[in-house]
């Protein structure tokens, strides 16, 4: 018998859409179909994204078909809506209103078209649910600035869509998000209260988004789940999938990560980030967005002073 052929080697994205997968410890990338094959069993699989780069949104297209070809009951969970927007999509899914319509009523990300009409479009042509899955943007927001007494004040319906213990959390998790913000051990306590707001914002958005995942599970039985969400709620098995783990023990979550192998890299960057996911997906590093760090902090002036202009009454 002639031998098998070799291994293809591992190489580094050639464009900013190339997605190189690999299943740590091994290095042999894997096709699509392969992937998919691999995760045809699991209840969840969960894709973490950096918001914005385009091999994330191809990949999560190309995963979405591969996955249905493998298991055609999908839900398709979305971090980029919030739940109380949940109408408005079910509405577009089933034709009563344009895309345009939705994209408005649904308070559609920036990017929407050309990160995330491909996911919604594939379902809405194969008549597969969507679920909105994070908590509503304008109740994350004041959490971040008032706290968790906000939710106390919240009509009944808006309380009520939002988890029961909206605020459980991983220790792991809070070393990272603090770490993440810069957070000091020496800040004083008006700074140690906004960084805890923050961090309980960022868990309303986890728990929120694990909830629905698992109402998803039940409302559709036999279903398989692809969430999409940003990396950080996902990576290393934190965030949003700690939480789902936490609460329902026995279903099969899968990650997959990215992971940035830089340009003057001549080796992949996995000894490094063996935790990233249960699959990688090694990408381009994005464009720099600042070289000038004055137009750098006005920027980030204007991205809080929109969030602050929330009202909160």
């Amino acid at each position: 018998m002639p031998d098998a052929p070799a291994p293809e080697p591992l190489s580094a994205p050639t464009t900013q859409y190339d997605a190189r997968v690999v299943a740590p410890p091994d290095t042999r990338p894997l096709g699509i179909e392969e992937l998919a094959e691999r995760l045809a069993g699991t209840d969840v699989v969960v894709v973490g994204e950096y918001h914005g780069h385009h091999a994330s949104h191809l990949l999560q297209s190309r995963l979405q078909q591969a996955l249905y070809r493998q298991h055609p009951r999908q839900v398709l969970s979305m971090e980029q809506f919030d739940l109380d927007h949940q109408d408005a999509l079910n509405r577009y899914l089933t034709g009563d209103i344009g895309e345009a319509e939705m994209m408005e009523d649904a308070e559609a990300w920036d990017n929407y078209r050309g990160a995330y009409r491909p996911l919604v479009e594939f379902a809405r042509l194969h008549d597969l649910p969507v679920i909105a899955a994070n908590a509503p943007a304008h109740v994350v927001r004041c959490v971040g600035r008032q706290g968790t007494e906000y939710l106390d004040n919240l009509p009944e319906p808006v309380r009520h869509s939002l988890p029961a213990k909206p605020f459980l959390d991983i220790p792991a998790y809070r070393e990272k998000f603090m770490a993440a913000i810069g957070a000091s051990h020496r800040a004083d306590s008006t700074m140690e209260e906004r960084m805890s707001n923050t961090y309980k914002a960022q868990l309303l958005r986890d728990n929120t988004m694990a909830e629905r995942i698992l109402q998803a599970r039940s409302q559709y039985p036999e279903h398989q789940i692809l969430h999409i969400t940003g990396t950080f709620h996902s990576e290393q098995g934190l965030g949003t999938v700690a939480l789902l783990k936490q609460r329902a023990p026995a279903i099969s979550v899968a990650v997959i990560g990215p992971v940035v192998w830089p340009g003057e890299a001549d080796t992949p960057p996995l000894a490094e980030n063996p935790t990233r996911g249960d699959y990688l997906y090694l990408i381009q590093p994005l464009p720099e967005e600042f070289r000038d760090p004055e137009r750098a902090r006005k920027a980030m002036t204007e991205r809080f002073s929109r969030s602050a202009r929330t009202d909160c009454d």
